[in-house]
């Protein structure tokens, strides 16, 4: 079984940070803005349907408020 040596690690994990391509702000921010812009969406839709099916439930059963 091979020895873990900490400066090993340490040299090889800097290595491969250099290697990664890091995006730039401007493609952060963007990614980040479709993010939020497609949550608040997916939020709006499910509300939309829960609000379909809550009045299908009320009007089938007579239930809730």
């Amino acid at each position: 079984m091979a020895k873990f040596d900490p400066t090993q690690y340490v040299r090889e994990v800097r290595q491969e940070v250099g290697r990664v391509t890091w995006p730039s702000r401007k493609e952060t921010l963007i990614t980040t803005g479709l993010v939020l812009a497609l949550s608040a969406v997916a939020a709006v839709f499910f509300l939309v349907v829960d609000q379909i099916i809550a009045f299908a439930m009320r009007w089938l059963f007579g239930v809730g408020a």
